[in-house]
């Protein structure tokens, strides 16, 4: 997102006092932490923001220890298709990354939602630094290229975790397949019945965007694994550190509550919502220092304007639960219709 102006979302979730709420409701966060923990002191307790959907605090102990407490909204919240038990899915993206050698949150523990436990919670590490939408005017151009580097490694080594199905990994939602046409297919029209439930106007008609997925299936079909792809690494989820005036570095990646198993791809596209990364030199050279990397051929193209057209619906669609309202709603309306349009015009193109 560093070149395009987007104006500041509306508060997230932690913020709002409906969650506020919800939250009150819950255990206090000492009792949380002395369930997985044992006798602990909170010295402090702080509201991270930032969030549009989990809210999450930052707990740091007497001992010195520095922790994310995140909690789900509760499962009566108004919420889209996919955006069921994220937390048990960040959970797995992290414990799955960091076998890969990725750099990520150490997963304490995670309660799904039950008896007694009116939302999902995770516990997490902290990973110290800033995101790097914070630092970005910071950051010399040669900061930049080393870090999209080392970003570009990083992706590289989460695409090496094969998953077990294709599509989201919670079996209950039916958004998985034993193909990545079949699971992309189901993932795409749930979102287009989101659409319809939260009487969101599409900025093309539903039945040629649920017909993409045929139109393409050939290309989606040349997915032949179902890779671990965060499809969230935007600027905003990527730590970033220093020391002094010395060099920063990637401190590691958060949130990955997105996650999805399919095409590789599919990161470049959540790694750079708004532009286009697989256009960027210095992230694709890092991902290809560890191996061949992806082909950005005809296919891809297809493929990655495919993905576009996906995230976009999920932003534009989103807005209506998570009750987006002034400058944002409406940059994200007029954004998502613009990309929907131009990505259609550009497969129309490939498929010419």
């Amino acid at each position: 997102m560093a070149d395009t102006a987007v104006p500041s979302p509306p508060p997230g979730p932690d913020d709002e006092a409906d969650h506020a709420a919800d939250n009150a409701a819950d255990e206090p966060a000492a009792e949380r932490l002395r369930q997985v923990l044992g006798p602990v002191t909170v010295v402090r307790d702080t509201v991270l923001s930032g969030g549009l959907y989990n809210s999450a605090r930052l707990l740091e102990l007497d001992d010195g220890r520095r922790l994310v407490l995140k909690t789900a909204p509760r499962a009566s919240a108004l919420a889209l298709t996919h955006e069921q038990g994220l937390l048990g899915t960040e959970a797995l993206f992290h414990r799955l990354a960091a076998r890969a050698g990725a750099h990520v949150p150490t997963v304490l523990h995670h309660e799904p939602a039950g008896p007694g436990t009116p939302a999902e919670w995770l516990l997490l590490t902290y990973l110290d630094g800033t995101t790097w939408d914070a630092a970005r005017d910071r950051l010399t151009p040669a900061d930049r290229a080393a870090l999209r580097h080392r970003l570009g490694e990083s992706m590289a080594r989460i695409a090496t975790v094969t998953g077990p199905v294709y599509g989201y990994p919670r079996p209950a939602a039916g958004l998985s397949g034993p193909d990545w046409p079949s699971a992309f297919t189901a993932m795409l029209h749930a979102v287009l019945a989101d659409a319809i439930r939260f009487e969101v106007a599409l900025p093309a008609p539903a039945a040629l965007l649920a017909d993409l997925p045929v139109r393409f299936g050939h290309r989606l079909a040349e997915v032949r694994r179902p890779a671990l792809v965060h499809f969230d690494a935007w600027e905003g989820n990527i730590v970033l550190a220093r020391t002094g005036t010395g060099p920063w570095h990637l401190s590691g990646l958060i949130d990955g509550e997105r996650a999805f198993f399919g095409d590789p791809l599919a990161e470049l596209v959540g790694l750079d919502p708004l532009g286009s990364a697989e256009d960027d030199p210095d992230l694709m050279a890092g991902y290809r220092s560890l191996g061949p990397g992806p082909t950005i051929d005809t296919g891809a193209r297809v493929r990655l304007a495919l993905y576009r057209v996906y995230l976009a619906l999920v932003m534009r669609v989103e807005a209506v639960p998570r009750a987006y309202e002034g400058e944002f709603a409406a940059w994200c309306d007029a954004w998502s219709a613009e990309r929907v349009t131009r990505q259609l015009a550009a497969l129309d193109a490939l498929q010419a």
